[in-house]
């Protein structure tokens, strides 16, 4: 027998042959295969020559080098992109400003206001205490590279009279040390470069001659007129914004510039710009007759801003738009190409400009495309100015809201589902203005697709500063309010609060009524609870609303014991609860409690609300003293029901005596209670 260990020897002899027929079978096949392709081509007469040249070519193609695609250079935040990218707003979160702390997770309008402006205040609190510390803050830790997270140069470090020291104090916005360089610079003999000079009097005519104003500064000579503060009133606002300098004669501007033994274009275009932004409008049309004059073509930027100031040197319509018209004509015969803020400029002026706004902003509008300048938001919300009843264009109420409405319809038309950066500081203006339109036309439709156009990309960024996204939040959801669904309004109310919108009374007040409208009362309480987390539980017509709404109708036992545990709830706040200042008991507000109360048959509850009527010196309605005796008269409380005319004759009420009357003859009393009402009864009847 063969051991399991032993080969059979007739196994190996089989296996040589076998291992050299398969080497010699890997290494031939590439030339079989290749005489075999070869051999079959010859016997395929059906193929024509130009068919076997398309094979041919395709065969050496199969055999040419490999191409390698170029390598993709990512940017260092594409990670975090494409993670953000994945991730969708959370309705029921607080903005993500808000989410480093969640104990100051505001939950109110007037607290987000207090956070954000917290927030900012150590923000700037720590820049400051970085930038006048630098030599802490060496080592930079974040990759990608955050470079505001790294000390600023703010303290000036060449003291030497030189071009390159008075650079330095015009990149550190050093106005008045800026102005004594150059100064020295021109005592000393020292020929300042034009584009050094440029950027001296950019810096000069940008702060009206002034150092810029640090936070929490103030200066005295500080202007601001009437409009401005109307403007503002109720917006988050900075130090900077508060100043309106104005423009004075022969400052150091205007000084350098008549210094200057070369005058050049760019030299007009700083002061002439600096004229109008402080509001020297008629000193600028002057300095440009003078370029003109000493044969200087003028730049864009000139024009722009003589533009805009058009208005304000011309008291007549007419005189304004040719004034305007002019301006456009020497622009096109100095050859001068316009661009997006030239056409704005000419859009804003024509608001001011009356009946001959509605013609010229087409007009103007059309030429836009002409030269190939895509109109901005900016561009657009002049448009819808210009045919509102704020851009001066009278027509009737009926025909203005429906031409409003007609010229929003084409704008978003054309708008649809375009994703916009922001090219002018208007910008900002054109979705709050859109939406008062469909607010104003109660435009449903239209509305949705003015949100819709928010929603696109990243457009939610051009909605402005916090208080500009409340109004523009605050009228899409007075709209839905007004004219959706309660169900459809719900869902928007929950998918808007509190991540992006903050409702004032007015909105809530709006919901109110929507509630009403499509008798959903029994939601009243939830409601209720928002308006005490929102911080409105202190205005008292919210609140007389509310209790007017539950009290008004009788509803399911259900519904009116979530009524009564609401009405206890507001009871609360007007006793003064959380440390909070008390809203003063009215008689409505009283009795509206008083009634929740009795219907839930919470007797003990009501009857104390009753004893509070008379401190506070209010007087009970009958009908409501009415209602107390049907509920005694239910339970069989007859000393109750005793008490209760001798508190209607305390109050001195006319109800006194048919009150005795119905509880002697509906009543079990004894002869002590028989007595007591009698004599109430001919004492009310004989004083009558």
């Amino acid at each position: 027998m063969v051991s399991p260990s032993q080969k059979p020897p007739v196994c190996n002899n089989m296996a040589a042959p076998g291992r050299h027929v398969g080497h010699y079978i890997r290494r031939n096949s590439r030339f079989l295969i290749n005489n075999f392709e070869l051999l079959w081509g010859h016997r395929c007469f059906g193929w024509t020559p130009a068919l076997r040249q398309q094979v041919a070519e395709a065969n050496e193609e199969s055999t040419g080098t490999i191409v390698i695609p170029r390598k993709k250079t990512w940017s260092k935040e594409a990670v975090l992109e494409a993670l953000a990218s994945t991730v969708s707003r959370d309705p029921t979160a607080y903005s993500h400003q808000f989410q480093d702390d969640p104990y100051l997770s505001p939950r109110t309008s007037s607290e987000f206001k207090l956070y954000s402006l917290s927030q900012e205040s150590g923000r700037s609190a720590a820049k400051f205490f970085v930038n006048s510390n630098p030599k802490f803050f060496t080592k930079d830790f974040a990759e990608p590279h955050i470079p505001c997270l790294m000390p600023e140069t703010v303290s000036l470090l060449l003291e030497e009279v030189s071009e390159e020291a008075l650079k330095e104090r015009i990149t550190l916005r050093k106005v008045s040390a800026a102005v004594d360089m150059y100064d020295q610079l021109l005592q000393a003999g020292t020929a300042v470069s034009m584009e050094t000079t440029h950027e001296l009097l950019d810096l000069i005519c940008l702060y009206c001659d002034r150092d810029p104003v640090q936070e929490g500064e103030q200066p005295e000579d500080m202007e601001e007129s009437g409009e401005e503060v109307k403007k503002r009133k109720g917006r988050f606002r900075r130090a900077s914004d508060f100043l309106r300098f104005t423009w004075k004669e022969n400052n150091n501007a205007e000084r350098i510039f008549n210094l200057l033994p070369e005058r050049d274009t760019r030299c007009y275009s700083a002061l002439i710009r600096g004229m109008v932004k402080h509001g020297a409008y008629a000193k600028a049309f002057s300095m440009y007759t003078d370029m003109l004059n000493n044969r200087m073509t003028a730049d864009v930027h000139i024009f722009n801003a003589l533009m805009s100031a058009a208005p304000d040197v011309r008291d007549k319509y007419n005189e304004r738009w040719d004034l305007i018209t002019e301006l456009l004509n020497q622009m096109s015969q100095q050859k001068v190409q316009p661009n997006l803020l030239t056409f704005n400029s000419v859009l804003k002026a024509l608001r001011r400009c009356g009946s001959l706004a509605k013609t010229q902003a087409l007009h103007t509008l059309n030429e836009m495309k002409a030269v190939g300048i895509a109109p901005s938001l900016a561009s657009f919300d002049h448009i819808l100015a210009v045919f509102s009843k704020a851009g001066g264009f009278v027509s009737s109420p009926a025909s203005s809201g429906q031409g409003n409405t007609d010229i929003l319809q084409e704008v978003m038309a054309e708008l649809a589902g375009t994703s916009f950066t922001c090219q002018d500081p208007n910008d900002v203006l054109f979705f709050s203005s859109a939406m008062r339109i469909c607010l104003d036309n109660k435009d449903l439709e239209l509305g949705y697709k003015v949100h819709s156009l928010v929603e696109q990309g990243e457009n939610w960024r051009l909605l402005g500063d916090p208080y500009q996204q409340s109004i523009y939040y605050g009228r899409f959801f007075n709209l839905l309010c007004m004219m959706e669904h309660i169900d459809v309004v719900l869902k928007w109310y929950r998918r808007l609060i509190p991540s992006l919108y903050y409702p004032n009374p007015q909105g809530l007040r709006d919901l109110l009524q929507a509630l009403d409208t499509d008798s959903r009362l029994d939601l009243l309480p939830t409601i209720w609870k928002d308006i005490r987390t929102l911080g409105h539980d202190n205005k008292s017509d919210l609140v007389e609303e509310l209790l007017t709404l539950m009290a008004r109708d009788r509803h399911s036992p259900e519904v009116q014991e979530a009524f009564a545990s609401c009405a206890l709830d507001v009871k609360s706040v007007f006793d003064g609860d959380r440390g909070r200042h008390s809203l003063e008991w009215s008689t409505s507000a009283l009795s509206h409690i008083t009634s929740l109360l009795l219907r839930a048959n919470k007797s003990q509850q009501a009857w104390e609300m009753l004893q509070l009527f008379k401190t506070k010196n209010r007087v009970p309605e009958e009908g409501l003293l009415e209602d107390f005796l049907s509920m005694y008269h239910s339970a069989g409380s007859s000393q109750r029901a005793v008490e209760l005319v001798q508190l209607s004759a305390s109050f001195c009420l006319s109800a006194t005596p048919r009150l005795a009357k119905r509880t002697l003859a509906e009543f079990d009393l004894t002869e002590e209670q028989r007595a007591v009402l009698s004599e109430l009864e001919s004492t009310e009847e004989a004083s009558d």
